[in-house]
């Protein structure tokens, strides 16, 4: 558009503009917007998460856990592969425990 050409819009805008009463409309609007359910989301998720882990303890999972990473570390020494280099182990725990944390921070 060419200079004169926005001049003239603006000054019919101008000429032209009206307020329209509120009436409590913007404040219905700002009611129903989804930050509200967000909120509900957000207690819910809490409150599964507490279950959760009132759960874990409760039927003791956490021996179940123990139970089978003794397994598995009595079975890594069993069949030899205690000789793997340490650090590759490591290294591949550090990389699992940071897709971990990722995967955690994307959920929010």
């Amino acid at each position: 558009m060419t200079e004169i050409n926005e001049k003239t819009i603006n000054q019919f805008f101008k000429a032209e503009k009206k307020e329209i009463e509120d009436n409590g409309f913007s404040r219905r609007v700002i009611r129903h917007l989804p930050d509200r359910s967000k909120k509900l989301s957000d207690i819910w998720s809490i409150f599964c998460s507490a279950i959760t882990i009132i759960l874990f303890f409760i039927f003791k999972a956490y021996e179940v856990i123990l139970n089978i990473l003794r397994e598995a570390f009595n079975g890594a020494m069993e069949t030899g592969i205690a000789h793997l280099d340490l650090k590759s182990l490591l290294i591949v725990g550090v990389v699992l425990i940071g897709f971990g944390v990722k995967k955690v921070c994307q959920l929010e």
